[in-house]
């Protein structure tokens, strides 16, 4: 059973991106933009307050007449959000993902983020294990002279 620790150990580009709760939803948007993310973490003053993420621009900006250019982004961010620990596992990963409906997990160890779990990155893991699993069922099975 795979950990967000290890998960985080093999994704590339392992930096934690963040904003400022005071910048210009055009700002964070665009270094979503530049960085190919979906996600980035709100920081005020050296300590993270939320989450801003595509959905949170479409669905509370866009859609309620907002201009990125005059919207921070603490006023479309999502305070309250469910984090996972190094040792956490990607099925618990997931279970919360499905739970609350999100696709972003901040990945918090020793009260600093260490790195974020994205839906994405979840699935891929699950995959690769069922893979492995149904790969080493039909080496059992061939080996054991019950092939189909």
């Amino acid at each position: 059973m795979a950990t967000v620790a290890q998960l985080i150990e093999q994704k590339d580009g392992g930096d934690n991106i963040s904003v400022s709760a005071g910048d210009s939803v055009l700002k964070a948007l665009q270094i979503m933009a530049e960085t190919n993310i979906s996600a980035v973490m709100v920081t005020e003053g050296g300590k993270i307050i939320g989450i801003f993420t595509e959905r949170d621009y479409t669905r509370k900006g866009e859609l309620k007449g907002r201009a990125a250019a005059d919207t921070s982004v603490r006023s479309l961010m999502t305070g309250e959000m469910m984090t996972v620990s190094p040792e956490s596992s990607i099925e618990q990963c997931m279970q919360l993902m499905r739970q609350y409906r999100i696709r972003h997990l901040p990945v918090v160890a020793g009260g600093a983020m260490v790195g974020m779990v994205s839906m994405r990155d979840v699935v891929e893991v699950l995959l690769h294990e069922k893979e492995s699993e149904i790969v080493g069922l039909e080496n059992y099975v061939l080996g054991s002279g019950f092939a189909a």
